[in-house]
């Protein structure tokens, strides 16, 4: 079942897409870092490096760089927004609920402005766009993971 919005969320949700895009939280790039993870859509051009550092279990840090569309910029934003400060479970919790927001039409519930990207998934090459951002964290907590 498509969900619909109405203009006034349209309009609500490209505010806070462009937002993102046009002011990103978390730009840089952490030295030192636990993991740096490098990530690219070739098929339109995005790029994102995302970096992490940890002190225990919490994300002391997140921080990316990248060029791109709106849409992967901006999710990568609010992605960075909403995990930072959290623990490695939460933001792996976070990303695959993204990614199953946009993928699978799940539930959007306590994603903050990631919320915005939900009328993505109408458009499914967008889709890889808004994703790219997630699935770098996945790997970055996994890089970091394995690290002794």
């Amino acid at each position: 079942m498509q969900v619909g919005f109405t203009p006034v969320a349209d309009d609500l949700y490209r505010e806070i897409i462009l937002d993102h895009y046009r002011h990103p939280r978390h730009r840089g790039r952490l030295d030192p870092a636990d993991a740096v993870v490098e990530a690219d859509n070739p098929l339109c051009g995005d790029q994102i490096d995302i970096s992490v550092r940890f002190d225990g279990d919490q994300l002391a840090g997140i921080a990316f760089e990248g060029t791109g569309c709106s849409i992967s910029q901006a999710a990568c934003s609010m992605l960075c927004d909403e995990v930072s400060g959290g623990s490695r479970a939460r933001a792996r919790d976070v990303a695959d609920r993204f990614r199953a927001m946009l993928v699978e039409g799940g539930s959007c519930d306590d994603l903050g402005d990631l919320e915005a990207l939900q009328g993505v998934r109408a458009y499914p090459v967008r889709v890889k766009c808004a994703t790219l951002p997630c699935n770098a964290l996945l790997q970055a907590l996994g890089h970091a993971e394995d690290r002794p």
